[in-house]
């Protein structure tokens, strides 16, 4: 089974196609995307920033992540919720969207910083949580947060403007890293 067939496969759901064509629901659903994405990433940001030295810098890291901790986690749900109904919504283009790829591998870059960061680098926390300038590894694991996460968000609204579309004329490396189906382009 490739991801090809599961994004047919959701395309043809009923319930799929009126999420897509609802004149409420899929723009409700994509304003609560956007502003889960502003809870989540303005939170994330908050504590990065005093990561990098910028921001708070006499407050303990420790405090700060514990303050926005549960309002981070609350919109990084719904964003992930209401993110996989947009892709339930506009399955197959979405799959070929070059831009939405870019965004998962971005997505998953980001949660690889943050895994790293709460099992290496926070484990010596206690030496450096009040310091105004934390040391270099803290501050590159938050700035690659911060610069991972400006990308999703940039790519993210890309992909309404993808101009890398399968039904349209395209270089072959555009086909190729959008998995456009050869026998789809060459019958248009």
């Amino acid at each position: 089974m490739s991801l090809r067939w599961f994004a047919d496969w959701l395309d043809t759901h009923a319930w799929s196609t009126a999420l897509h064509e609802s004149f409420y629901m899929y723009p409700f659903i994509e304003t609560t995307h956007v502003l889960a994405l502003t809870l989540f990433v303005g939170t994330l940001a908050i504590v990065d920033l005093r990561m990098l030295g910028y921001a708070y810098r006499t407050t303990p890291i420790s405090t700060i992540s514990q303050s926005v901790l549960p309002w981070t986690v609350v919109g990084f749900v719904i964003m992930i919720v209401t993110g996989v109904l947009l892709f339930y919504a506009i399955p197959v283009r979405t799959y070929h969207s070059v831009w939405f790829r870019i965004k998962v591998i971005m997505i998953v870059l980001a949660a690889i910083n943050a895994v790293h960061y709460h099992y290496r680098i926070s484990k010596n926390r206690v030496l450096w949580d009040h310091a105004p300038k934390p040391p270099r590894s803290v501050r590159l694991t938050a700035a690659a947060s911060i610069f991972l996460w400006v990308v999703v968000i940039f790519t993210g609204r890309m992909i309404a403007y993808n101009w890398f579309d399968c039904d349209r004329p395209q270089p072959d490396w555009v086909i190729t890293v959008a998995g456009c189906v050869i026998d789809e382009v060459a019958t248009l």
